[in-house]
């Protein structure tokens, strides 16, 4: 049923065309036709109570909603009473859907981009959306709210002055341990997404890259069975085995000189073991030096050790 507006309620001769809307705590809300443009807005990530008004007077107030999953997005607008049309947008169908929702925009026509949970664009499509719809000079809005890298970066205990996102980790083990090395030098809070079945390599890869740096592993943020799990990394990939798989997972990693300058001997000697696994001597010294923050001659002493241990008892396979 159309909501009625106030020109509606008032008996105005004069009466303006029925509004849009949106229902929230079963009152029924106006919300006035959006303008032509593209609107980026966010959804909650779980709890949908994070909805804000201004998202719903947007969904409500465009033509077209543009969504990865339209079944996942159906059942946001039903528990807000929202009947604007969907669309899929996802990276299987971009390149064809992407002119033609341009093309409504050019028309006249107000669309939202929206992903299954979150901030559009962040690990989800619409980049290339928002860089040809600014080409060609059409309006785009962002319409903020929930985000779980901000939620995951808020509850951490970890600085958040300066922050790196990564995204999803390669889930190949060689391209993941050679970009955790490249992330190994970087001077700011790492903030990472990963799937429950990748969950226990990726720590276990994690602290053999970046040693006992303080981390935190978010799972399931502003759901029922929300969990945050606060340790060295050493210590979340030693447990990591018996970490409860499902859900979604946010991972935050302190920067380099969090657990530096307290780095064990045990702790030093088992990144150096890892090192050598996969390094040549130079090159497992030179990371474990970074990492550690120990003096070079120390960390180098400490390497021809472990390597000699490890030719010893026969785990020297020849790739040092």
């Amino acid at each position: 049923m159309p909501i009625p507006s106030s020109h509606h309620l008032a008996g105005s001769a004069a009466a303006a065309p029925p509004l849009r809307g949106y229902t929230v705590a079963s009152h029924i809300v106006a919300a006035p036709k959006a303008k032509a443009g593209l609107y980026l807005v966010a959804t909650p990530i779980g709890n949908l109570g994070d909805i804000t008004l201004r998202a719903l007077e947007t969904l409500a107030g465009v033509d077209l909603i543009a969504c990865e999953d339209t079944r996942i997005s159906r059942r946001l607008l039903e528990r807000f009473g929202i009947s604007t049309p969907l669309t899929s947008y996802h990276e299987h169908n971009a390149s064809a859907m992407r002119p033609k929702l341009l093309k409504q925009i050019a028309d006249g026509a107000a669309v939202a981009l929206i992903s299954d949970a979150g901030t559009p664009l962040i690990s989800d499509p619409g980049f290339k959306l928002v860089r040809e719809a600014n080409a060609a000079g059409l309006t785009v809005t962002a319409v903020p709210g929930a985000s779980s890298v901000l939620a995951a970066l808020s509850v951490a205990g970890l600085p958040t002055d300066r922050f790196f996102f990564e995204g999803f980790l390669p889930p190949k083990e060689t391209a993941r341990r050679e970009r955790l090395r490249e992330l190994s030098r970087i001077e700011a809070t790492l903030v990472l997404f990963e799937t429950g079945p990748r969950l226990a390599a990726s720590l276990r890869d994690l602290a053999t890259a970046l040693g006992a740096r303080k981390a935190a592993i978010c799972r399931e943020l502003t759901k029922l069975h929300e969990e945050v799990t606060r340790a060295p990394l050493t210590e979340l990939a030693a447990s990591a085995d018996a970490h409860e798989t499902r859900g979604e997972f946010v991972i935050v990693v302190a920067p380099p000189d969090a657990q530096a300058s307290t780095m064990s001997d045990a702790a030093l000697d088992e990144l150096l073991a890892a090192r050598l696994r996969s390094d040549s001597l130079r090159d497992a010294v030179a990371h474990v030096v970074e990492v550690s923050g120990r003096p070079r001659r120390e960390v180098y002493a400490r390497a021809l050790e472990v390597a000699k241990h490890r030719a010893s008892d026969g785990s020297d396979h020849g790739d040092v």
